[in-house]
């Protein structure tokens, strides 16, 4: 993504890398895609949108159309139309964390559509921020309240995009917590191209990779596979381009290259690496132009099952916590014991790590499955626990931030994401539990917990995005990625404003 400069917000006097022009980013193949943020407020003054690029145009430093918030962004006509002859996909971000977004109709979601489609692509206005520069798409970084409208949004966009002389784009970018709070429902019911998925600041996210129980590409998968109205939808893995960049996640370029090489060949739904944003990467040493290297290797296009290799999976078998099995097109892990059927369900035993191809092998000695008994009481109903030294008791009172624990009913419980006053086990289904435990090994009382989340921040200081949720205010001229130090309590998504990017495989 560009358009926050992420990086300007955290490094306040390194003005040297703050974020440059739109065209500087479009020099080398290694950006396939540049989603332009952000059009933060949909229904502002004169009944237009504003828009907030940070240092490069905002309403507060740049002349606005009569009437109306809308800043006047017409230089940058030339930089998108350079990274277009370029072979580039530029396309506008909609939302950020604090904006002024949402829809109470469906109605009124499709004259939004009516009124985007004419101010940035293929329609006509005397008020373009763009110019003469026609974009590509748009993208939904929506990060909170109800999906209301935004499915009749999209395809409204899709019946003008119906006549045009150009394919545009639509993406969206959820939470790696699925399903997503405001996203959710949506994903459902329009159709989208790419949904770049944010494996960062949750448990879900790639610090986690490792961990079946928390990294959960594969239900994201499923869903582009068997849920998506276009199932040919790919889905791309959301990382932050450098360390301050988020709140957590970030991996060394390393470790990313052989996670995303990895799922390229586990699941036929990828299609890519997002990274926010490009402030971050270009001042990370290029970290965008490695990632792309690294999915070249890879392979670019097509892609080849692997065989069901793990022993199918028995009915009426137990296994412990690590097991593989094969069954229904993908070979699963046990998050922990389990003798439920795998499912690509956030609740299930199971994680699928791959698709694949066959039956799966017969189970032999030599697999970890066991033998359940026939008597009920022999099969645990939760998994397995373990040492809850230095957890402390539960409390309403506190918030949690994801992968906090706490001890609970006897269980040891790992919060999903942010939580307060949600009771483990309870409806809102914020905790996971671990299993059982002594709880005299527990703390009696609870203990101060860190909250990393902040009051929503006043007005942004003038040449400056709103601030994300979770970080400091950004000094002026920049704006702190959306996508650090964000909490969630299954409610209000991921955090703000910033560039991000989109590498692709192709």
């Amino acid at each position: 993504y560009w358009g926050q400069n992420s990086y300007g917000a955290t490094h306040g006097t390194d003005t040297a890398n703050f974020q440059k022009t739109l065209s500087y980013y479009c020099q080398d193949n290694a950006i396939d895609v540049i989603p332009i943020a952000f059009v933060n407020t949909f229904f502002s003054t004169g009944a237009l949108p504003s828009m907030n690029l940070a240092n490069t145009c905002n309403p507060t430093d740049n002349a606005t159309f009569p009437g109306t918030a809308l800043p006047n962004c017409q230089s940058l006509a030339s930089d998108i139309q350079f990274c277009q002859s370029k072979g580039k996909i530029v396309t506008l971000s909609l939302g950020g964390a604090g904006g002024g977004v949402g829809f109470t109709s469906d109605s009124q979601a499709q004259t939004f559509a009516d009124t985007i489609w004419n101010l940035f692509l293929g329609g006509s206005s005397s008020t373009r921020p763009f110019g003469s520069a026609v974009l590509d798409g748009v993208d939904l970084d929506i990060e909170g309240g109800s999906g209301t409208g935004y499915a009749a949004f999209v395809n409204q966009i899709r019946t003008h995009a119906s006549g045009a002389s150009k394919r545009y784009y639509i993406s969206a970018a959820p939470q790696c917590v699925y399903p997503d709070a405001s996203l959710g429902s949506v994903l459902n019911a329009a159709s989208f191209d790419t949904v770049y998925v944010q494996f960062y600041n949750n448990q879900c996210g790639l610090q986690n990779f490792n961990t079946a129980s928390d990294w959960d590409f594969g239900i994201w998968d499923g869903w582009a596979r068997t849920l998506s109205p276009n199932p040919n939808v790919k889905i791309y893995i959301g990382a932050p381009a450098s360390s301050t960049a988020a709140g957590g996640g970030y991996q060394s370029l390393s470790t990313l290259s052989s996670i995303a090489a990895q799922m390229r060949k586990s699941f036929p739904s990828f299609g890519g690496v997002m990274l926010w944003d490009a402030s971050q990467a270009y001042a990370n040493g290029r970290y965008d132009l490695g990632i792309k290297n690294a999915l070249v290797a890879a392979g670019g296009t097509g892609f080849s099952y692997p065989a069901c290799s793990a022993p199918a999976f028995q009915s009426g078998s137990s296994y412990s916590g690590g097991s593989q099995v094969s069954f229904g097109g993908y070979i699963w892990q046990a998050k922990w014991y389990a003798d439920a059927q795998p499912a690509n369900d956030p609740n299930s035993d199971w994680s699928a790590i791959s698709a694949c191809a066959g039956a799966g092998s017969s189970p032999t000695s030599s697999t970890s499955k066991t033998s359940s008994s026939s008597s009920p009481s022999s099969s645990p109903s939760s998994p397995p626990g373990g040492s809850c030294a230095g957890a402390a008791a539960w409390s309403s009172s506190v918030a949690y931030n994801g992968g906090q624990q706490a001890v609970y009913s006897g269980h040891l419980w790992t919060a999903k994401w942010w939580s307060q006053g949600d009771t483990p086990g309870g409806s809102a289904g914020d905790w996971t539990d671990d299993g059982p435990c002594t709880a005299a090994s527990a703390s009696e009382k609870a203990k101060s917990v860190p909250n990393m989340i902040f009051p929503d921040p006043p007005a942004a200081p003038a040449g400056s995005a709103a601030a994300p949720k979770g970080a400091n205010l950004p000094p002026a001229g920049s704006s702190q990625s959306g996508h650090a130090s964000d909490g969630r309590d299954g409610k209000t998504k991921r955090s703000l404003w910033s560039g991000r990017r989109v590498v692709s495989d192709k």
